[in-house]
């Protein structure tokens, strides 16, 4: 699955990469929780486009959001037929962008958290369905889901699944709900490649919504399996958060 994930990459570099025409500038963040809003690209009108959304999918058909189970992640192999995800697997397929994500191994009646990313550093897209939810009094939340598969060899020994990754080549494939059907698209969410990701241990401090920093990337003091990524170049400088809130804002 995937709890909590960073995008720390400048808001040129996601924009360079997504192809996007908006502008949005945003500051790092290094520790995005469900329920919080977070950056999804979509197609409109034939052109990709930058938007935010609550991380945590509502179907339209739900009555009462507060009665019904959040989903922030949808698996790959029932996106299809299950009906909190099919209308979106058909028509609202997106991506979400991040430079990495974290997973937690069970250990000795622990659960030791891991910082998984690309070995290049890159940011990445995750693969993702989005819904809009209409309120009785005709409010509307903008809502979507990361889709995950079996984890690959790399990471199967911290969690048994793994976020969908898409390659920058499958990104018009996956978002093109009109001329691409549900069946297709299915076809791209498989496992990344066993060497594109590196995984190692860090603090226990991500636990934590509220600690959204750097330090959270720290390799813990043992078993450190490979060194974190550089820092990318042309990084926003981050806001400070505000320590009465457990769920910060993405921008």
């Amino acid at each position: 699955m995937c709890g909590r994930y960073v995008i720390t990459s400048s808001p040129a570099a996601i924009r360079a990469l997504f192809g996007y025409p908006e502008l949005p500038n945003f500051p790092p963040r290094y520790n995005v929780a469900p329920t919080q809003p977070v950056p999804v690209v979509r197609l409109h009108e034939g052109k990709r486009q930058f938007v935010l959304m609550r991380w945590g999918l509502i179907p339209a058909w739900v009555k009462d959001p507060k009665a019904f189970s959040l989903l922030i992640n949808a698996r790959s192999d029932s996106v299809i037929e299950k009906p909190a995800f099919r209308n979106a697997m058909r028509r609202r397929r997106c991506l979400i962008p991040a430079d990495g994500f974290y997973e937690w191994k069970e250990a000795g009646g622990r659960k030791q958290p891991y910082f998984v990313h690309l070995k290049s550093g890159e940011p990445f897209g995750f693969a993702g369905l989005w819904e809009t939810w209409t309120g009785p009094n005709g409010e509307e939340i903008d809502t979507a889901a990361i889709v995950t598969t079996t984890a690959n060899c790399t990471l199967s020994a911290v969690h048994e699944r793994m976020p969908v990754i898409l390659p920058p080549e499958a990104f018009d494939l996956w978002l093109d709900c009109a001329k691409v059907d549900a069946q297709t698209a299915a076809a791209l969410l498989a496992p990344a490649r066993d060497d594109l990701f590196a995984a190692y241990e860090i603090s226990s401090a991500v636990n934590r919504v509220a600690n959204d920093s750097a330090a959270l990337l720290a390799p813990a003091a043992a078993n450190v399996e490979v060194a974190p990524p550089a820092q990318p170049a042309g990084r926003t400088k981050r806001k400070a958060a505000n320590k009465d809130s457990d769920q910060a804002s993405l921008f």
